[in-house]
């Protein structure tokens, strides 16, 4: 590992708006990050595989009034976002260092309001479907954790993800409602939705010519 590595991870363990399995607040942080965190009751939403934080980091901008909670394994990815979000002295955003499937050990049922999931690897091999953050097993924890209500908006440049995503996971649940998409977020009346704020993948892709899908849905209750 570089110095340089060294050093940021060092960094990580030591900042307020960073939570991980060493960091103490760990065993007592699943309902309570509101308080813990935040220390308001605003309500809280997740941007899922956050990378470095674009989305989480933009949306506490834009929403000053809720908090954003950026979700990665990669330390060294969020200690990008962790320190975008302290030199702009953003308190409503945080990350935490983890992985999707263990949401639930992290977030009481209910605690989360809104999902954002943004240019997710798209796992494009059959056997690793499962592995996908759209797959059935995901949209279950993310229902527990939301406690059915709230709202979770995909955005992604993958065509054959985003189709799979809604014609064999989505169109075959019946918990869910509302969905809207489009295979030109940019041209499309959702534009605004995603309050302009893009990542260097979309930017990436975007260069290429590919066009931006984006979705959103909320759950029956």
């Amino acid at each position: 590992m570089s110095r340089q590595k060294l050093v940021r991870f060092k960094e990580i363990g030591e900042r307020e708006n960073i939570i991980e399995k060493e960091d103490d607040r760990f065993q007592h942080i699943k309902g309570n990050w509101a308080q813990t965190v935040f220390n308001n009751a605003n309500p809280v939403n997740l941007e899922l595989a956050c990378g470095r934080g674009e989305y989480t980091v933009g949306l506490a901008r834009e929403i000053p009034d809720q908090n954003f909670i950026g979700v990665d394994i990669k330390g060294e990815r969020l200690w990008k976002g962790s320190t975008q979000a302290i030199e702009e002295d953003l308190k409503n955003a945080a990350f935490l260092r983890n992985y999707i499937l263990d949401l639930e050990l992290c977030f009481a049922t209910g605690e989360v309001n809104d999902i954002w999931i943004i240019h997710p690897d798209p796992r494009p091999r059959d056997r690793d479907e499962k592995r996908r953050l759209t797959h059935h097993r995901f949209l279950d924890i993310y229902k527990n954790i939301q406690g059915g209500i709230g709202k979770v908006y995909f955005k992604t440049d993958n065509t054959d993800l985003f189709r799979w995503t809604i014609n064999e996971v989505l169109e075959q649940r019946n918990d869910i409602c509302n969905l809207h998409f489009t295979e030109d977020l940019h041209n499309s009346e959702y534009a605004n939705e995603h309050y302009g704020i893009t990542t260097r993948y979309e930017k990436k892709f975007s260069l290429k010519g590919e066009k931006i899908k984006y979705l959103r849905f909320e759950w029956k209750v």
